[in-house]
């Protein structure tokens, strides 16, 4: 299997650091790879909708080499691809997610 992870739940959402004030949208995902659970932001606004339980993800690296990233502490990943299709072409309305 591709280093690909498995959507397991949402998060409620990330509360920024100060001087900051929002909630961002964070996916927990579990990698296949060795099992654990890692928080993953969702970029765009309503991305989170693209994205049901159980699905297959596939994340990267969100910058700083292994650190957490602006204002959302403890995220060091991204969401790129849901089920094979990019978060960004779901997006745009270019694709659909494909029916399983």
């Amino acid at each position: 299997m591709d280093p690909n992870k498995l959507f397991t739940d949402f998060d409620s959402g990330i509360e920024a650091k100060q001087p900051n004030s929002a909630i961002r949208k964070c996916a927990r995902v579990q990698l296949i790879k060795n099992g654990k659970k890692i928080a993953a932001f969702v970029p765009n606004d309503g991305c989170l909708n693209y994205i049901e339980e159980n699905d297959e993800v596939l994340i990267a690296g969100f910058g700083r080499k292994g650190h957490a990233v602006g204002d959302i502490p403890g995220v060091r990943f991204k969401v790129v691809k849901v089920s094979g299709v990019s978060l960004l072409a779901l997006f745009k309305e270019k694709k659909e997610k494909p029916r399983s």
